[in-house]
């Protein structure tokens, strides 16, 4: 019983490691949308969107069923209960990836991001891509602790974050309000996106030594 019961564990781990190579998918297409203005590409990301959700699902119904039918205790429950929130957390991830490629789409035929902004768009999406790539590998592989490392990369995330938004509220910002609303939106969610992978961190740490990091 106990041999099945880790079988399912480890098939939970694995759900929750493609949940994290969907979200790292999801952004890397969607950054790919901002930076060509590809709008097809946009589309991809959000008719995409639903099968993180579904995944979720399914981890979710995974997760219950061996609260239900093992009753795990000490670690193996930690374990079980770290799953149904990280799988929240990642579907989130994709939530917000679909929503800078729907930024593309809403302001095309122009550009999502001006030029002068490119680099820092750039530079945050291949953070982001790299945070649900590390989580992914952390998933499946475990053992090590891992907030610290996604809590400083999301300090990076944070400096562009502010950077942009000093850039659309300078004085001699050109492109106007309502481009500068729509950029204060759009780095948002960049910065959401790292925000809920240094969560999913923080709840891996406490799978594997029963306390919850601080921030």
């Amino acid at each position: 019983m106990r041999e099945e019961f880790h079988t399912q564990l480890s098939g939970l781990g694995e759900q929750l490691g493609d949940m994290c190579d969907l979200a790292a998918t999801a952004m890397r297409d969607a950054c790919t949308a901002v930076s060509t203005s590809d709008v097809a590409l946009a589309r991809q990301v959000l008719a995409a969107d639903d099968e993180l959700d579904q995944a979720r699902d399914r981890c979710e119904d995974t997760a219950q069923q061996l609260l239900a039918l093992q009753a795990p205790v000490a670690g193996d429950l930690r374990l079980v209960l770290t799953a149904l929130y990280c799988s929240q957390k990642i579907e989130r991830m994709g939530d917000l990836a679909a929503h800078i490629a729907d930024a593309v789409r809403l302001a095309h035929p122009e550009p999502a991001v001006p030029p002068e902004l490119e680099s820092a768009f750039g530079h945050l999406g291949r953070i982001a891509v790299e945070m649900a790539e590390r989580l992914a590998d952390l998933i499946r592989h475990g053992g090590v602790r891992c907030f610290a490392e996604l809590n400083e990369t999301d300090r990076t995330v944070d400096t562009l974050h502010a950077g942009v938004m000093q850039a659309i509220t300078d004085p001699a910002w050109s492109h106007g309000v309502p481009a500068a609303t729509s950029l204060a939106l759009l780095v948002r969610y960049y910065e959401r996106f790292a925000d809920q992978a240094v969560s999913v961190a923080r709840r891996l740490d406490f799978a594997l030594t029963g306390e919850i990091p601080a921030a």
